[in-house]
């Protein structure tokens, strides 16, 4: 039996380096990409450098998988932030946010998908948050992205299911990664606001996209998950 491949964009750190991980352990040859750093990893996990923010850049790895054999998986998980007021959002600021988070995914998964759909077979996965369906001070540009990336995952759900690809996407909500390491201040208070009480380990991200690149998640397709301890299903209504 062929060992299935899976692409993880963003791979190199947080919930990236937890999928990394996860898909490995579960049989898949993984690579992964990374902005300035590898990491380390098992021997067996390939890593390629790629600046999301590089658009000629992503678009020459894109072109490169044209062509390639279909990969089994392909998950997203690069991003960056961009935190600024509506009223004071700086729209070269925003572009590169959008093209990071957005359309860097989007041309990817426009290569990717063409193989896989020839293969009759495949599972991409769009790490976004739930930042995208709900408003949050400061992240206007921000949740724009991840209102973007949920658009165009569903388009591409019912576009490509025919031809046997799945395209979901997973929101989680505070995770426990370096991005939070500016906000260390006010984790009580946000902690305080999820019904879990914490904030989410990478490895439980991780695991969610374990399942949807399964063979056993086969008719999930289209879904918006939210892995976010019950934060977006309270409103954000503190606990008492």
């Amino acid at each position: 039996m062929t060992q299935p491949r899976a692409l993880v964009i963003g791979g190199r750190r947080g919930i990236g380096a937890a999928v990394v991980e996860t898909l490995a352990e579960r049989g898949f040859a993984v690579t992964y990409t990374y902005r300035t750093d590898p990491g380390t990893f098992d021997p067996a996990i390939t890593g390629l450098p790629l600046d999301l923010a590089d658009r000629a850049g992503v678009e020459a790895f894109a072109v490169a998988q044209e062509d390639a054999p279909a990969w089994d998986a392909l998950v997203q998980v690069g991003g960056t932030t961009y935190d600024a007021l509506a009223a004071m959002m700086d729209q070269g600021a925003a572009e590169t946010v959008m093209q990071v988070n957005y359309f860097a995914f989007a041309r990817i998964a426009r290569a990717v998908v063409r193989p896989m759909m020839r293969a009759r077979s495949g599972r991409i996965v769009a790490i976004g948050s739930v930042i995208g369906q709900i408003a949050s001070q400061g992240n206007a540009a921000y949740g724009a992205t991840k209102a973007a990336l949920l658009s165009y995952v569903r388009s591409l759900a019912i576009e490509s299911a025919k031809r046997g690809v799945t395209v979901n996407y997973v929101a989680p909500g505070f995770v426990d990664t370096e991005m939070m390491a500016p906000f260390a201040a006010y984790r009580g208070p946000t902690e305080g606001r999820i019904p879990a009480g914490r904030f989410a380990r990478p490895k439980e991200i991780a695991a969610v996209v374990g399942f949807l690149v399964s063979p056993d998640a086969s008719y999930v397709n289209g879904a918006y998950i939210p892995v976010d301890g019950g934060l977006t299903a309270s409103a954000g209504i503190p606990r008492s």
